[in-house]
């Protein structure tokens, strides 16, 4: 993509400057990668190692600045918010993942699946039940429940936990409050209760 928008003859050059830059750099690489980096893996690792202070002001009030500023565009959803930020906090990990196996050009790259929407289900299983008239066709889809274990989420979330436990026996700055519920973040996701088979 970043080629073909070089390539193009019409588009001015710092148009395409500002295009690859804004877009495919800091929305598509930068912006998921410092996400994660710093609310799952540095803010934690901070509360293991005393000598290393985060100010409160890179912590709390520039995140909770943007993320209001984020949410302005969607005042009926307002209520969502707190969760939302846990959730991209989960999604940020998957994004950085995404973004590494695009750029190195894994193999794995074909294996990201778009999320199924319920209403497809839903529209499907309504579609199969018209059509078949026998009793096969009513029959519930089954699955294990090992199949929906997420081993990278129920690390982390392990990971997270051992860290709130540190800051809630030592540490001084109450990120055990922000850990913990993270952790639950990462632990339903690591069970895989989201989705459309719950």
């Amino acid at each position: 993509m970043v080629w073909e928008i070089i390539q193009n003859k019409k588009v001015k050059f710092w148009k395409k400057v500002y295009v690859i830059y804004s877009f495919f750099f800091v929305r598509k690489i930068i912006a998921h990668m410092v996400t994660f980096s710093f609310y799952c893996v540095v803010l934690p690792l901070t509360i293991l190692v005393p000598e290393v202070k985060v100010p409160i002001w890179g912590a709390v009030y520039i995140p909770s600045v943007i993320t209001v500023l984020n949410s302005v565009g969607t005042p009926r959803s307002i209520h969502l918010l707190f969760y939302w930020i846990l959730f991209e906090n989960v999604m940020s990990l998957h994004r950085t993942k995404a973004t590494l196996i695009g750029l190195l050009e894994a193999g794995r790259a074909n294996e990201w699946v778009v999320t199924e929407k319920l209403g497809d289900a839903v529209k499907k299983a309504a579609e199969a039940a018209k059509s078949k008239t026998n009793a096969k066709a009513h029959r519930r889809f089954r699955f294990k429940f090992t199949d929906r274990l997420n081993t990278l989420e129920l690390g982390f979330a392990a990971f997270l936990f051992l860290c709130g436990c540190y800051d809630f026996v030592h540490g001084k700055n109450n990120y055990f409050v922000y850990l913990f519920l993270q952790t639950i973040t990462f632990f339903i996701t690591g069970i895989g209760y989201v989705g459309t088979i719950i």
